[in-house]
């Protein structure tokens, strides 16, 4: 026969591991540089357009860069909470000259950034001009 004692002990062992088994588990914790995901510039929308810049950033470092207009590739080198940006050469899809100036100021910016940091889904460039992006963790 089963005492009351011994279905509440059954009943919170079953719920300690249904909460172990389900418990979501991040990809990378908030201290980590976001390597092998992809994220979004943390900015309005240009006026006539949708597209916000992107990056996806490899295992190793690799960045595919898609931004206002232009496309690209560089490479990304970290230690710490000190970052590198070198930049490959962008691909001009003969963008609308401010596009282009856009595209041009958010590689150079990039590229001047000495620092980074995440907060939870963001993380931020710090350079110059400080960048921010949103990690996309659909």
């Amino acid at each position: 026969m089963f005492s009351v004692k011994d279905l509440v002990r059954q009943g919170a062992a079953t719920f300690v591991i249904t909460a172990t088994v389900f418990q979501p588990i991040p990809a990378h914790a908030d201290g980590e540089f976001p390597f092998g995901l992809e994220m979004t510039l943390d900015v309005a929308r240009q006026g006539g357009s949708k597209r916000l810049p992107t990056m996806e950033i490899g295992d190793n470092g690799e960045a595919v860069l898609e931004l206002w207009c232009k496309a690209g590739k560089g490479q990304f080198s970290v230690a710490g909470n000190t970052v590198i940006f070198v930049a490959g050469r962008l691909e001009d899809r003969a963008c609308a000259p401010a596009r282009a100036q856009a595209d041009d100021d958010l590689v150079a910016a990039l590229s001047e950034a000495a620092t980074w940091k995440r907060q939870g889904d963001f993380v931020s460039f710090i350079g110059a001009k400080p960048l921010r992006f949103r990690l996309n963790t659909n």
